[in-house]
C-alpha cells in the first residue's frame, strides 16, 4: 500500500505572510537576490518546508521556484 493511498490529504502549514509571497512567486524561477532580506528569510523557511525549490547555478547564482502540489 502506498503512502498516498493511506493519507487522503496532506497539508503543509504556511503563515499568511508565506502565502502572500507564494502567490507573487509564480511558477518561473527567479533569482534569490532579487528579493528583500525579509523576503529571503521567508523564502528560506519555505525551502525548509519543501514548498519552494532552491536551484544553484555555477555556485554563484541561486534561483528559487515554487513546487507543484
Amino acid at each position: 500500500m502506498k503512502l498516498n493511498e493511506l493519507i487522503k490529504s496532506f497539508n503543509i502549514f504556511v503563515t499568511n505572510e508565506e502565502k502572500s509571497l507564494l502567490e507573487t512567486l509564480g511558477t518561473e524561477a527567479k533569482p534569490l537576490s532579487s528579493f528583500t532580506e525579509h523576503d529571503q528569510v521567508i523564502i528560506n523557511n519555505l525551502i525548509r518546508k519543501s514548498v519552494i525549490s532552491k536551484i544553484v547555478i555555477n555556485k554563484s547564482s541561486v534561483m528559487v521556484m515554487k513546487n507543484d502540489f
